[in-house]
């Protein structure tokens, strides 16, 4: 349940209205923690929720002709970062673990997505002056998910281990109750 609440979250957060240099969202760290709790089988879910709201934001924020073309790297991304929770924290959740995941969700989205923008053409020459440039106009952006996929997954992996050690229950006695 906390990883749809989660998913419901990252979305909201794409959906409200809020300054271009802000760009803070809980989708990176929203699909680390649903990759790192929830089956293969689940993905199909979130994966939709997120193309729903890309075309929302196209076409009624936007204005902008919606191509499923633009999105198709964007998409995989999501399923990336899905599948990089499943595999790097869910049999083991630690916090270098999720440092690895916070930094590579984001690094990875940061250089295949802009990458995609210089190859497509259009903004940027295709030179390396324009890959150059193209990445230089993303780092703000870039900044600010790796801040926010910080803030989150901190905060989706970090609360349940202090409500824990607050509580008084360690894992390995409370798995043995079960």
């Amino acid at each position: 349940m906390p990883a749809y609440l989660l998913l419901a979250v990252a979305v909201l957060s794409r959906l409200m209205p809020h300054p271009d240099w802000f760009n803070f969202t809980a989708v990176g760290g929203a699909l680390l923690y649903f990759g790192a709790r929830r089956s293969w089988r689940e993905m199909l879910a979130p994966l939709a929720a997120l193309m729903a709201t890309d075309y929302v934001l196209t076409v009624f924020t936007y204005h902008y002709a919606f191509r499923w073309q633009a999105y198709v790297t964007t998409w995989a991304w999501y399923l990336a970062v899905m599948a990089l929770g499943q595999i790097l924290l869910h049999a083991r959740t630690s916090f270098v673990r999720v440092a690895a995941g916070v930094i590579l969700g984001p690094t990875s989205f940061f250089v295949v997505s802009n990458y995609a923008v210089w190859a497509a053409g259009g903004m940027y020459p295709r030179s390396m002056a324009g890959l150059a440039a193209c990445y230089a106009a993303a780092v703000p952006f870039y900044r600010n998910d790796l801040v926010s996929t910080g803030i989150v997954a901190g905060l989706a992996f970090g609360v349940p281990v202090l409500l824990r050690r607050f509580s008084g229950v360690h894992a390995p006695a409370a798995l043995a109750s079960k």
